[in-house]
């Protein structure tokens, strides 16, 4: 008998031939991603929901990169509730490209390092690469062009090693930039061209497309801007051709802008910068719209628009500097120095003058040719030694075969005479230590499942008083009394999370509280609808702390995160919010949250019920520590606690 394909399966597959139809349209994606949504509610099979929200995160990632995280977040949570290794490191690597298409590098680096880690756990070489290719784009964007040339080689063994010629090219087109970026240009123009071949012969259109780019990038660095404009213009007209995402086709329109500039069209490269950043702007692609400004303030000061050049060099070295964008700050204080001159504003002029000098001091090591080029040495000689092994081994074989019989069998004489001397002792010992150890490796076990299985019986214990709270919560027309119930269920989340990281993790004593804040951030966020309102960052290195100390913690930054989201930015305002937390001793942990919202008015009553605010104070006593409250350019709160670890 022939059976009919279940209803969820039927209507995903409608709903992906009517994405497949209309991809580029913006409605029908929303359309779509609503209808995938509904099949994911209904979807029972935890396979098929994944693949779901993996199809879900592909179209929004063509318009919506903030939609986009959150149903990669989706997906994390999920991948990590069904333990599922090959979906886990997939999904870890989605959030991070779409954080670090956002500028959200550190939490990009959070991703990948997890990625990179499911990854090699089940041996996907592929994924290993594809995640060694991304967090060489993090590098790069932080100025650390050594790190991303390690990890582009890694990628390129790692494909080769499948005969991925896809992922070989990647690998070629990215070592490219990393010399451009190093200043050795015709190396670079060498593995460009090695793309474009490679490509061609094995019919690779859209990685083609990336690598006239990076070619077009050699010929612009080398000063000839003809040629650049040329390559360019081939990538453009292959991107719009094989129906490119948006952000690659600003990407590609930048760079011919790029090339229009060099070669002296300052009025058409003017142009084609404004059309890309309206562009950019629409879809909120940060990295398009912070490179697309800086040419703008560059050719506006070429054109002798100087007031329009300050305006769009100001938002781009604020963005730098924001960001930590060290490569480019350098560049950025010279083009403002330069600006000033030009309107006669002589005092500011020499300042970022000044600046500019102190940044190319403090970077230049992040560019040593001489690493660069033991690197490039190391990894071509590589291949060649491994030649040469291979025949010096062919050549010694049958003088070591000889050897090897020769001493194999004065250690089997020796041994067989030694085993027979001992063999009746050593086995009677071998017997009595196999038996303790499997009773003691037997009890760690136990002792461990249960303990996993505690922390995992709290979190859902904790999950089900949220989803009450929650059910209480959508009955009640108050909304005093709405606020308060959310209030607690954050609160019931925050301590749910750190037993979830409990029973996930190895180590079953403390949280990584950077990793641990993230988390809540994002529930926090979602919780409030806030995700494009306001912005959390963790201005912290990483840091493991026992529960004891977690717990509480966890408490104080969520009713601060809290506080800060419903007051601290009225109306459409938008904000940041950043969370600091460090060890200054052994015994001393010092918290910081800060807001640049619009801080406490003076006379004015403390909105809320004032409950959260007792909640912090008997938390702060019961960790032995102080407050300290700052309401001026925004709100300011600090924490010192005395740390004593359990026991």
């Amino acid at each position: 008998m022939i059976q009919k394909p279940p209803f969820i399966t039927t209507l995903f597959l409608v709903v992906m031939l009517c994405y497949g139809q209309n991809i580029s349209a913006q409605n029908n994606s929303n359309k779509t991603i609503d209808s995938l949504t509904a099949v994911l509610s209904l979807e029972k099979n935890q396979e098929k929901k994944l693949e779901i929200l993996n199809n879900i995160v592909a179209i929004a990632f063509q318009s919506d990169l903030n939609l986009a995280k959150t149903y990669a977040r989706k997906g994390v949570q999920l991948s990590e509730e069904f333990n599922n290794k090959n979906w886990q490191p997939k999904f870890y690597e989605m959030q991070g490209r779409m954080h670090a298409n956002l500028l959200e590098l550190d939490s990009a680096s959070i991703n990948f390092d997890k990625a990179l880690k499911g990854y090699t756990d089940i041996d996907d070489k592929k994924g290993q690469a594809t995640t060694y290719f991304k967090m060489g784009w993090v590098h790069k964007r932080q100025g650390n062009i050594e790190d991303a040339l390690k990890v582009d080689l890694e990628a390129l063994k790692l494909m080769e090693s499948i005969d991925d010629k896809l992922g070989i090219a990647g690998a070629y087109n990215r070592i490219s930039e990393d010399l451009t970026k190093q200043g050795r240009h015709e190396e670079a123009y060498e593995y460009a061209l090695k793309t474009i071949a490679l490509c061609k012969e094995n019919n690779l259109e859209v990685e083609l497309a990336y690598a006239y780019t990076a070619a077009g990038d050699t010929q612009i660095a080398m000063g000839n801007s003809e040629a650049s404009f040329d390559f360019y213009n081939e990538a453009l007209t292959l991107a719009k051709s094989l129906d490119f995402s948006i952000y690659d086709v600003l990407n590609f329109s930048n760079n011919r802008a790029n090339a229009l500039k060099r070669m002296g069209n300052y009025t058409e490269a003017k142009t084609a910068y404004e059309q890309a950043l309206t562009k950019a702007e629409s879809v909120n692609y940060g990295n398009a719209i912070y490179v697309i400004r800086a040419n703008l303030g560059e050719i506006n000061l070429l054109l002798g628009h100087y007031e329009d050049a300050l305006k769009y060099q100001l938002q781009t070295v604020a963005t730098q500097e924001s960001e930590g964008d060290a490569s480019n700050l350098t560049e950025g204080y010279h083009h403002l120095s330069s600006i000033y001159e030009k309107l006669k504003n002589y005092p500011l002029a020499l300042e970022f003058q000044k600046k500019a000098l102190v940044m190319r001091d403090s970077t230049a090591k992040m560019a040593s040719d001489k690493t660069m080029s033991e690197l490039m040495t190391r990894f071509e000689t590589e291949k060649k030694d491994q030649t040469i092994n291979a025949q010096n081994m062919q050549i010694a074989q049958q003088e070591r075969t000889q050897i090897l019989y020769i001493t194999i069998g004065a250690i089997l004489i020796f041994s067989l005479l030694g085993m027979i001397l001992s063999f009746k002792n050593i086995r009677k010992k071998r017997q009595a230590l196999q038996v303790l150890n499997a009773e003691l490796d037997t009890k760690n076990k136990q002792n461990e499942l249960l303990l996993k299985e505690i922390h995992h019986r709290v979190k859902n214990n904790l999950e089900m008083v949220k989803s009450l709270i929650a059910l209480q919560s959508a009955q009640m027309e108050d909304s005093a009394t709405k606020d308060a119930m959310i209030a607690s269920q954050n609160r019931v989340q925050s301590m749910g999370i750190i037993h979830q990281k409990l029973y996930q993790g190895t180590n079953l004593g403390s949280i990584e509280m950077k990793d641990y804040f993230l988390n809540l951030s994002e529930g926090i966020l979602d919780s409030f609808n806030a995700e494009n309102k306001v912005k959390i960052e963790c201005a912290m290195e990483q840091l493991e702390l026992d529960v004891d100390t977690a717990v509480p913690i966890g408490l104080i930054v969520n009713e601060l995160l809290t506080n800060a989201i419903k007051y601290a930015f009225p109306n459409t305002e938008t904000g940041k919010i950043s969370i600091q937390l460090e060890q200054k001793t052994n015994d001393i942990l010092h918290l910081k949250v800060t807001d640049n919202g619009i801080g406490k008015v003076l006379g004015l009553a403390p909105k809320g019920t004032g409950f959260g605010s007792q909640l912090i104070q008997l938390l702060t006593h019961q960790l032995n520590g102080t407050m300290q409250e700052d309401g001026e350019d925004g709100t300011s709160v600090s924490f010192q606690f005395k740390h004593q670890k359990a026991a």
